[in-house]
């Protein structure tokens, strides 16, 4: 590859159209949008770091995300053209993310060439997901520590809850062999919670806001698509946004329909209305960084960067904890101070790391989702359905109580992680990949 190809823009006497794209390139190009977009990075990253990868190539190349598919315009010595590629970005993985953006840093250097990091990013796109035991095991303890968050003492019943969420993790790997539909596996795992859950109930071994059921649910919930869904609106990206986080609505839904269908085998509902129960703050900020090591296995995170978000989540948790504790603040204010604190530390971290920010910050902040409330609103509009005129005002007035805290802790969250992220890259915009190795003497005559 030319060497005058691998130059920064501002430092090229010409245009980065001048010179013709080879299908090498392309390809890297394609494979690099595709393996980004796939697997949680946040569009506006994609779309840079994919700039950046075209301008030290020598052409330009503008990315168009939406759901389904990457439009990627080329503009080189040939004129424009366009290619259409099939992505879903339905997917988390932060190993895959980092080692894309680190072939692109190489790139960008001069220290491969096209068909050398094509190879890179082929081997990358092979990864192999984190092994079943690692999956499994940190299922059971994530949702394990959630029941501890939310009040459960009895150590039967946490038991059960991390037998049901290791079974739950293992039969959704099983279910990912034989099946590609995206929503099967929330589905079928939470069928299995709420069965567990309403055995344990027959049998008396648990009541307390069904906890054996709801907490192996609450580890299915799609955070980083709900954030990331949220970042597109507040860029404008209004199709890609809405239909990030329909997404993530449909995959609650199944959690809901699962967890809803197995308490009905063992004709147990939901309580619309349950008391909380006061947790200490060492169990509480313990649990939480399970629960956050918890999620940065399911996104895939290596081991040594494991501690940077557990570490973070536990000073958002207690934040939190200290906010409603002793400023006695309402749940939603707690959760609005914890992500403020999170976004603010997470947003420099993730630049730095190359990891993709909305898999970073929800696996932080994992614990504070209100999925005990949405699970309840499901099950209390369930009950109006079914009782319809003979349905109590109590009833009505706890279900919109419940819906209504659950939407105000979510968008508590969204602006808490947002807001910061967005602040720091206005006045402190993100440096790029890495800056482009200085010319030799033959670049300089060539200049």
């Amino acid at each position: 590859m030319p060497a005058s190809r691998r130059l920064k823009r501002d430092r090229c006497p010409f245009t980065p159209e001048s010179h013709v794209a080879s299908a090498e390139e392309l390809a890297l190009i394609s494979l690099s949008a595709r393996l980004l977009f796939e697997n949680g990075q946040s569009t506006e990253k994609v779309v840079s770091a994919l700039d950046q990868l075209a301008a030290a190539l020598g052409f330009r190349a503008t990315v168009f995300p939406r759901w389904g598919e990457l439009t990627v315009l080329i503009n080189d010595g040939s004129g424009s053209r366009n290619e259409i590629l099939s992505a879903v970005p339905s997917g988390v993985d932060m190993r895959k993310v980092a080692a894309t953006i680190g072939v692109i840093d190489d790139v960008c250097d001069g220290c491969l060439d096209a068909a050398a990091a094509r190879s890179a990013l082929e081997t990358i796109a092979r990864f192999p997901p984190v092994s079943i035991t690692r999956f499994a095991f940190l299922a059971a303890a994530g949702a394990a520590a959630l029941g501890v968050i939310f009040g459960a003492t009895h150590p039967f019943s946490l038991l059960l809850i991390a037998i049901s969420a290791g079974v739950g993790a293992c039969l959704r790997r099983w279910l990912a062999t034989i099946s590609r539909n995206l929503f099967v596996q929330p589905l079928c795992a939470a069928l299995l919670a709420g069965a567990v859950g309403a055995i344990a109930v027959r049998l008396q071994f648990s009541s307390a806001l069904r906890l054996i059921a709801v907490c192996p649910c609450m580890i299915l919930v799609p955070g980083p698509h709900l954030l990331n869904g949220t970042l597109d609106l507040a860029r404008a990206r209004i199709a890609l946004g809405a239909s990030r986080i329909a997404y993530a609505g449909v995959i609650i839904l199944m959690i809901c329909t699962g967890l809803l269908t197995g308490l009905s085998f063992g004709s147990v509902s939901l309580p619309v209305a349950a008391p909380s129960y006061p947790v200490s703050l060492g169990y509480d900020v313990i649990a939480a960084g399970v629960a956050v090591a918890a999620y940065g296995t399911f996104f895939a995170m290596p081991w040594r960067m494991l501690p940077i978000p557990v570490a973070i989540g536990m000073l958002a948790h207690a934040t939190r904890w200290g906010m409603i504790s002793l400023v006695d603040a309402s749940v939603e204010i707690g959760a609005l101070a914890a992500c403020l604190v999170v976004g603010s530390i997470i947003t420099p971290i993730v630049d730095r790391l190359r990891l993709p920010f909305a898999a970073l910050a929800f696996a932080s902040v994992v614990s504070l989702i209100p999925g005990v409330y949405l699970f309840r609103v499901a099950g209390g509009l369930v009950h109006l359905v079914t009782r319809g005129g003979k349905a109590s005002v109590d009833m009505l007035l706890n279900t919109i109580a419940d819906g209504t805290t659950a939407i105000l802790i979510i968008l508590a969250m969204a602006i808490g992680l947002i807001l910061p992220k967005m602040c720091i890259e206005h006045f402190h915009p993100a440096q790029p990949l890495r800056h482009t190795r200085k010319p030799d003497v033959h670049e300089r005559k060539a200049l």
